[in-house]
């Protein structure tokens, strides 16, 4: 079970779209780069929406076989722990190990000094290529991040364990994410917490770090484009170091969560791939959704209606529906239009204002992060909305598959 160089995660919050998510990945590799589909969805979408990992499942297999896909493909249990895994255990092949949460939680002091003890030769100074500057670490300095990192390593182990358990050896794809929390990750840390791995005995193939700047969702990068460009080209060269020095799975490679819509940092990424002859996977979510909000609008008539709708009653639950993402978001409310204005736009006007496009003057990204995160909303509208993603299912499926070809997979793979 072997995940591919390049892998995209394509999130469908409401499990229609996976059709048209294919078309921009097969269209990507008639260019030449060869990208295998992760099909995505938390236990949180789950609950909010009403779904079952199995609904991911059917769709991801439903596209593959629509399609004629004759590449690899997975599902991924994302942001999972021991308490909600095993609903996804039967449907999933990957699993997005998230230990966050343990991150801080000091460490016993048998452990680090344990961990101490065995990776002596993480002491000094190490010239890594890649990386300009010596890394230099003292006893103190691999001390204090074991003591941080530990204990998220051995949640992540004892979660694998249990996935292992149940799926057999070597049948499912590992993914260890870290990113949710407050403070990036350092280059040093990055190597300790990649010799723990190894002690656990995960698998990795992909790891999620946390990156400096904000990865808010379904907006643009905020922070300073050219010292993550640094920082992703950093943790590509620990990861290189540390597959050869701690005997890591070959492929292990860099993860990008929140990746959907961070337009300004693609071709940063790309050149680093390329740099470093690395792969790469990115996650996206909420970007399908927001483009069939376009879609209904672009259409018309009732569909126009119902992206109205849910706008006004986001609005009007605006703390309720930001409260699960006040992390991830930054909204400024003096910049979120009257329902009543929106009420009198047009189609063409409420597509252009959600629109993720910096060229165009209507473009809000206020509005389209409050949709964003709005997505409980359609939900709760039950069959009123999902039956009018299938009747305009044309004109969405337009929208969906030029969103991910053009915005997405052409920067970051392509490099174009």
């Amino acid at each position: 079970m072997i995940l591919g160089k390049y892998s995209f995660g394509i999130g469908d919050r409401f499990g229609h779209q996976g059709k048209a998510q294919l078309a921009a990945i097969k269209r990507a590799q008639e260019q030449g780069p060869e990208i295998t589909p992760v099909w995505n969805k938390s236990n949180r979408e789950h609950t909010i929406i009403g779904t079952k990992p199995a609904d991911v499942r059917r769709e991801a297999d439903a596209a593959v076989a629509a399609c004629g896909w004759k590449g690899f493909y997975w599902v991924d249990a994302d942001h999972i722990g021991l308490t909600n895994v095993d609903a996804f255990l039967d449907a999933s092949d990957f699993f997005t190990l998230d230990v966050a949460d343990f991150i801080g939680r000091p460490a016993p002091e048998a452990d680090v000094k344990a961990f101490v003890k065995k990776h002596k030769d993480l002491l000094g100074s190490h010239q890594i290529e890649g990386i300009d500057e010596p890394i230099a670490i003292d006893e103190p300095r691999l001390r204090s991040i074991a003591a941080k990192y530990l204990v998220a390593v051995q949640q992540a182990g004892n979660t694998f364990r249990h996935v292992e358990a149940r799926k057999g050896v070597g049948r499912f794809v590992t993914e260890v994410s870290m990113d949710e929390t407050d403070t990036p990750q350092t280059p040093v840390d990055m190597l300790v917490i990649l010799a723990a791995l190894a002690d656990e005995g995960i698998p990795a193939q992909t790891i999620a770090p946390k990156f400096s700047g904000r990865f808010n969702k379904g907006v643009d990068y905020v922070g300073n484009v050219s010292q993550f460009a640094r920082e992703f080209e950093q943790d590509l060269a620990i990861i290189r170091f540390a597959v050869e020095r701690f005997g890591l799975p070959a492929n292990l490679k860099l993860s990008v969560h929140s990746g959907s819509d961070k337009f300004s940092i693609y071709r940063p990424i790309h050149r680093a791939l390329h740099k470093f002859d690395a792969g790469v996977h990115v996650k996206t979510a909420g970007t399908t959704w927001l483009e069939e909000l376009i879609g209904l609008a672009l259409a018309g008539g009732d569909g126009l209606a119902i992206a109205k709708g849910i706008y006004a009653q986001a609005l009007n639950r605006l703390d309720e529906l930001c409260g699960p993402y006040a992390t991830v978001i930054d909204i400024d409310k003096t910049k979120l239009p009257d329902p009543d204005q929106v009420r009198r736009w047009d189609g063409e006007q409420f597509a252009a204002t959600l629109r993720h496009d910096r060229r165009c003057r209507q473009y809000n990204p206020s509005f389209r992060q409050l949709l964003h995160v709005g997505y409980k909303v359609a939900a709760e509208m039950g069959p009123r909305f999902t039956e009018a993603l299938d009747k305009y299912e044309a004109i969405i499926a337009e929208n969906v598959t030029a969103n991910f070809y053009e915005r997405h997979i052409r920067p970051l793979f392509l490099g174009q």
